[in-house]
């Protein structure tokens, strides 16, 4: 499995653990809806830092929770 889609394995993931839509965990993060539809759809295969920091932020979670898991 490439990065990428762990990335968007794990954005799937916790979207389903936190009962979002995308578009709510954009709402919920701030991020644009295309920056995540873009990921998720496989047109972007990189997602930046602060994009990364943003999702934590808004889930409230630590960044090193985001990358904990299998």
């Amino acid at each position: 499995m490439s990065i990428t889609e762990a990335l968007r394995h794990r954005i799937l993931q916790l979207c389903m653990e936190y009962d979002l839509t995308i578009g709510g965990l954009c709402t919920r993060c701030g991020i644009a809806p295309s920056t995540l539809n873009n990921l998720i759809g496989g047109r972007n295969r990189s997602v930046n830092a602060l994009t990364l920091a943003r999702i934590c932020e808004g889930l409230e979670m630590p960044l090193s929770e985001f990358f904990d898991s299998e």
